[in-house]
């Protein structure tokens, strides 16, 4: 695990960026330059996704995070997929003293049918590991306490996956999480934009209203 924090002075508002599982931080790399061009300082971090469970895993990135945030400016999270899961176990165990706003773009909240699916199967298991078993809808209601700060929710409703975006997710979905997954008890604001799972991150709109909610606290109504 290593963050590559960019930071333009210590009263410059903080974002910490988490990626989902089996990814990197390279995946965020296009939203953490928005964010920085936008005047935030960034904590881009990689962690071992597909080796501990979430809970595990918000105890590893705390020495960083916490480094991170010994500033006078808060500290907002911005997270894609599994990395919303992160977030709210993190934020349980270790809150920061700034806490500002939370962004998630196409986390399974509610879970994920394609876990549901595939959690039986050794392959996934030896792949995705422990947090992978922790995706499925089955796990999600009383996994992670309820919200008690700023959350805006990003969904796609594109897919390349015909197969899960057709028949095994309900409609609509990104390919991996469906909307009614993604939304969250105690959301603070939420927008569905056209994109795929992967292609979240990356989309221009999504990335815009990121930046509109970390200022605002709410998404731009347009």
């Amino acid at each position: 695990m290593h963050g590559a924090p960019e930071t333009s002075g210590p009263r410059c508002p903080g974002v910490v960026l988490l990626h989902g599982i089996a990814r990197t931080s390279a995946s965020l790399r296009c939203l953490e330059r928005a964010l920085q061009a936008a005047g935030f300082a960034t904590l881009n971090i990689d962690y071992a996704s597909r080796t501990r469970p979430i809970a595990d895993l918000a105890d590893d990135i705390h020495p960083d995070i916490a480094g991170f945030a010994d500033r006078d400016a808060p500290l907002h999270f911005v997270a894609h997929s599994m990395g919303g899961l992160l977030t709210r176990a993190y934020i349980a165990k270790h809150r920061p003293d700034r806490l500002g706003g939370v962004v998630m773009l196409g986390t399974p909240n509610g879970g994920s049918e394609i876990a549901d699916l595939l959690s039986g199967s050794r392959l996934y298991r030896a792949f995705y590991g422990p947090a992978g078993l922790e995706l499925t809808t089955a796990r999600r209601p009383n996994a992670l306490p309820a919200v008690n700060y700023p959350v805006g929710v990003i969904a796609g409703n594109r897919f390349i996956d015909p197969v899960a975006g057709l028949f095994v997710l309900p409609k609509p979905n990104d390919g991996r999480v469906s909307v009614a997954s993604a939304m969250l008890a105690g959301m603070a604001d939420h927008i569905v934009v056209k994109a795929s799972h992967t292609g979240l991150p990356r989309n221009g709109v999504a990335i815009e209203q990121t930046i509109a909610f970390l200022h605002e606290g709410r998404f731009n109504a347009a």
